[in-house]
C-alpha cells in the first residue's frame, strides 16, 4: 500500500503533524481487530487529507467508503462551521465500530453515516459538496465518479485513493481484471477537461482532480 520505503515514510511522519490521540486509538483498534488493516488511510495520507480539507474549508464532505472511520475523522478538521461530512460503508458489519469511533473523536455531530450501496445512495443525495474522496470497490471508481460529479461544486475537489494499485498499473505484465480498470480509470481522469488534476505518489496512489467547469 506504501510506495515508499518505510524509512522514508516514517521521517514524512516524523516531520509532519501527530495523528491525535483519537487517530491514534481508531488505528490500534482497527490494526487489532479489523480484517484488512492496510485499508486504513493512516498517518502521513490522514495528515494530507485533513490539509486539503483544511485549505477548502468544505461545508459539505463526501466520503465513499468509509472503513473504520479514520479518515473521516481527518477531513471533519477542515469542515466549516455547521458543514457536515456524509460517509458512505457498504458493510453493515462495520456500522457499531465507526460509530463508536465517531463518539470517540467528538464528531458524531458532523458526521452523517450511511450503510448502504453507494450507486443507490449518491442518487437519493440533494447535496452540493466542496470535496469528495472516494476509497471502496475499486471496480466501481469511474461509476462514482460520474455520479458525484455533478453534485461537485465549481471549486470543489475529487479525491480518489489507491489508484497506483501496489504499482500494479504501470507494470506491463500484470493485466488481471482491477489492474486494467484502474489504468483506464486513471486515463480517464488524466483525460477530463472538466478539471484541473495532478497523481500524487502518496502511499498507495492519490489522484486529485479540481472541478473547473460542468461541460
Amino acid at each position: 500500500m506504501s510506495l515508499t520505503n518505510r524509512i522514508t515514510e516514517k521521517y514524512c511522519e516524523d516531520h509532519s503533524d501527530e495523528e491525535s490521540v483519537f487517530l491514534q486509538a481508531i488505528s490500534r483498534d482497527t490494526f487489532a481487530n479489523v480484517l484488512h488493516p492496510r485499508m486504513l488511510s493512516g498517518h502521513l495520507q490522514g495528515r494530507l487529507l485533513s490539509m486539503i480539507s483544511t485549505l477548502l474549508q468544505p461545508k459539505n464532505i463526501l466520503e465513499i467508503g468509509t472503513y473504520t472511520g479514520y479518515s473521516a475523522v481527518c477531513m471533519t478538521e477542515g469542515l466549516a462551521e455547521g458543514g457536515k461530512l456524509t460517509t458512505i460503508e457498504a458493510n453493515e458489519e462495520f456500522k457499531t465500530r465507526i460509530l463508536k469511533n465517531f463518539e470517540l473523536a467528538g464528531v458524531s455531530d458532523r458526521i452523517d453515516l450511511k450503510i448502504g450501496n453507494a450507486l443507490e445512495v449518491i442518487d437519493d443525495l440533494d447535496i452540493q459538496f466542496d470535496l469528495v474522496f472516494i476509497d471502496a470497490d475499486k471496480m466501481n471508481y469511474l461509476n462514482y465518479y460520474q455520479k458525484v460529479f455533478s453534485k461537485v461544486n465549481i471549486g470543489g475537489v475529487i479525491l480518489s485513493d489507491n489508484v497506483l494499485w501496489d504499482g500494479k498499473v504501470y507494470n506491463e505484465n500484470l493485466n488481471d481484471a482491477t489492474t486494467k480498470y484502474i489504468r483506464s480509470f486513471n486515463e480517464f481522469l488524466k483525460n477530463d477537461r472538466r478539471t484541473q488534476k495532478i497523481l500524487l505518489p502518496v502511499r498507495d496512489g492519490l489522484f486529485i482532480s479540481r472541478k473547473i467547469k460542468d461541460l
